[in-house]
């Protein structure tokens, strides 16, 4: 059977959503604000996109028998949407929860906070976790003077690093999970999850430590005195949480074979999606107002911006990833280190989500004694050890700059809203991930990849 390769041009319309993502906000800040722009950029890049890949819709472009047009159809219907429908299920759910309170902001008190939303990091996403705790961190450590260094590790250890152990804890994982990796698969990874969070933890107590040392009097006794007890609001959330982590557990091909089949009606098909939409609509009608939006200042613009983006990036990655596929051998990456860096070094820069897609894509071209040589055990089509470097790479390293991943960002946000001073975009580099987080994930390499 011959096949059609994949032009190396149909990459351009992928590399230029994801460098308009990376760069949009820093050089067209008042443009890249606006959710309508953001979609008017996914439309002119993905339109021309599936018009060609439709146009060639019978060109066979793997050995399965995958033509260019069901390959888009897959890439819209079965990744795009199953990924944005969870990502808005965990929005609205967590969005639903708040956890108010101003306790006494000592470094044990703080770690612990940090501890807490590590681990929450893989139970209800990294944007759950980051969005549920750093008003009450923030909040907390209100009187001290020094804080930037408890946003910046926040935003690796809560919003990154936590979210390694569950498809739910970051959106690269889930797209590896629909690719054939178990929900109970990524728990294995727990050893690099427990050594860097340990470490990470343990730099920050060190260095809260200091800081509170340096604090003026008068700021800790204003913090001593200004306290008021934690408190939870939106609890019947947890329930459609659990439900959420069910779903995704349960109710796939794994469990329900007839999901997977080329003949079963829709809503077999998509009874995961289903669930989430309605636990996402049971959050929405058993949450309050005041909950929601008046004291977790609730927003649909980050979800919508999610969508308007992904659609764009879920286009004009469908032909990038089959040139991947198809070119693995030729582009020189057979070792796990190199999967781990590179994966690493893109989602840094870019989106992680997309970089984890093209390099297990990448992974599923490299040839049976590449593979062998790397682990027998596969693991969603590549070797185990080679899906975890990419899965490693991907959420870790997506600390290492404010645009690696979603919640960094909206993190920084609200900081700065709350009078905390941040670095800039080389700043947040030089000042911590280059000198702090990198060293990490070096010795996180060397150890278990």
């Amino acid at each position: 059977m011959e096949y059609f390769s994949m032009p190396a041009w149909t990459m351009i319309p992928f590399v230029i959503m994801l460098l308009a993502i990376a760069i949009g906000p820093i050089i067209a800040e008042k443009f890249w604000e606006r959710n309508t722009n953001k979609l008017i950029v996914s439309a002119i890049l993905g339109i021309p996109v599936a018009i060609f890949m439709l146009i060639k819709g019978n060109e066979i472009v793997d050995p399965d028998g995958m033509n260019m047009a069901t390959s888009l159809v897959d890439t819209i219907f079965f990744d795009y949407l199953p990924f944005i429908i969870l990502l808005l299920s965990l929005y609205v759910v967590t969005g639903g929860i708040h956890l108010g309170g101003d306790i006494k902001a000592k470094p044990i008190i703080n770690t612990m906070f940090l501890a807490i939303g590590f681990v929450l990091a893989s139970l209800m996403g990294t944007t759950g976790a980051a969005m549920l705790l750093i008003r009450p961190v923030l909040t907390t450590n209100q009187q001290r003077k020094y804080k930037m260094h408890t946003v910046l590790f926040f935003i690796a250890l809560v919003a990154n690093c936590g979210g390694l152990l569950t498809p739910l804890g970051d959106p690269p994982l889930f797209m590896l999970f629909l690719r054939g990796a178990s929900f109970t698969w990524f728990a294995s990874m727990w050893a690099p999850w427990l050594f860097t969070g340990a470490i990470l933890l343990l730099l920050y107590f060190l260095a809260d430590t200091y800081y509170y040392r340096k604090e003026d009097w008068v700021n800790l006794s204003a913090d001593s005195r200004e306290r008021e007890p934690l408190s939870l609001s939106g609890k019947l959330n947890f329930l459609w949480l659990v439900g959420i982590i069910a779903s995704v557990a349960f109710i796939n091909k794994g469990f329900i074979p007839a999901m997977g089949e080329e003949e079963s009606p829709l809503y077999i098909k998509y009874l995961r999606e289903i669930a989430l939409v309605v636990l996402t609509v049971l959050s929405l009608v058993t949450t309050s107002k005041k909950v929601r939006y008046d004291e977790n200042k609730y927003s649909w613009d980050s979800i919508l911006e999610v969508a308007a983006l992904f659609i764009g990036i879920f286009v004009t990655m469908a032909p990038a990833l089959i040139f991947l596929k198809q070119h693995a051998a030729d582009l020189g990456l057979t070792h796990i280190w190199q999967y781990y860096y590179s994966t690493g070094a893109l989602s840094a820069f870019l989106d992680n989500t997309p970089t984890a897609v093209a390099f297990h894509s990448m992974a599923t071209g490299l040839s049976p004694e590449v593979m062998a040589s790397m682990d027998t055990t596969l693991v969603a089509g590549i070797p185990q050890i080679l899906l975890k470097a990419i899965c490693i790479g991907a959420v870790f390293f997506g600390s290492m700059t404010y645009i690696g991943n979603g919640p960094n960002f909206m993190v920084k946000s609200i900081a700065e809203a709350n009078d905390v001073k941040m670095p800039s975009f080389f700043g947040y580099m030089i000042k911590f991930s280059l000198i702090v987080l990198l060293p990490v994930y070096i010795l996180v390499q060397i150890i278990f990849l």
